[in-house]
């Protein structure tokens, strides 16, 4: 089994250090979130660290690189406060994974590729036409890693938007019926099938004191 220490991460060549440590947290998910900037001009941009932060209020967060170049998406987000997440999955894996290519903001990526936007509702953000799971968000507040200058961008669900054929009947979303992706470190697309549900766990009564 290969071994690594911190003097060995801190000595290795970059690229082998930034493939390494983006796949050794296991997968995730996979989102291509959607913004307009004040000219109306629309960006669609891969990001692989959205995470739940909870239910009641229900909100959402994810992490952006240093803003210290142009960043579209934070830079739209923060100025309309609107923004959209959309699931990445099975027939657009390299569409999806060409919008981390570094364009103009007069550029959209929908022009750029085979993606097509979608408005719904009146919401200003677009969505990505087809994807399963379509989300439109509202930007909250925002706090600063100061470890590496990272930014966690909180916002808060207004409306979600889940075909039927994948919502279960307890609001369990389905994502492997509707072929979602994964992904494994910067670059490794997965698309992950359901193989069991497992009920709510309680301490086994041996073990609880009384």
């Amino acid at each position: 089994m290969a071994e690594f220490s911190l003097e060995d991460i801190n000595q290795m060549h970059h690229l082998y250090r930034i493939n390494l440590i983006n796949s050794c947290s296991g997968y995730k998910s996979a989102n291509l979130i959607g913004t307009k900037d004040e000219f109306g001009n629309s960006n669609v941009a891969v990001f692989s660290s959205v995470t739940h932060l909870g239910s009641n209020p229900s909100l959402l967060g994810f992490f952006l690189r240093p803003t210290t170049v142009i960043r579209n998406t934070y830079d739209n987000i923060k100025t309309t406060g609107k923004y959209t997440l959309n699931h990445i999955y099975d027939d657009i894996l390299e569409d999806a994974h060409h919008t981390s290519a570094k364009y103009d903001a007069s550029i959209s990526e929908f022009n750029v590729t085979t993606l097509k936007e979608e408005y719904k509702d009146n919401f200003l953000a677009p969505f990505v036409k087809g994807c399963p799971v379509q989300l439109a968000m509202s930007f909250v507040e925002e706090y600063p890693i100061k470890a590496n200058n990272t930014i966690l961008l909180i916002g808060k669900i207004e409306k979600l938007y889940v075909p039927d054929v994948l919502l279960e009947k307890d609001g369990f979303i389905n994502l492997s019926k509707g072929k979602v992706a994964t992904i494994n470190g910067l670059d490794g697309y997965a698309i992950p099938e359901l193989k069991k549900r497992l009920e709510y766990q309680r301490p086994k009564a041996e073990f609880v004191k009384t």
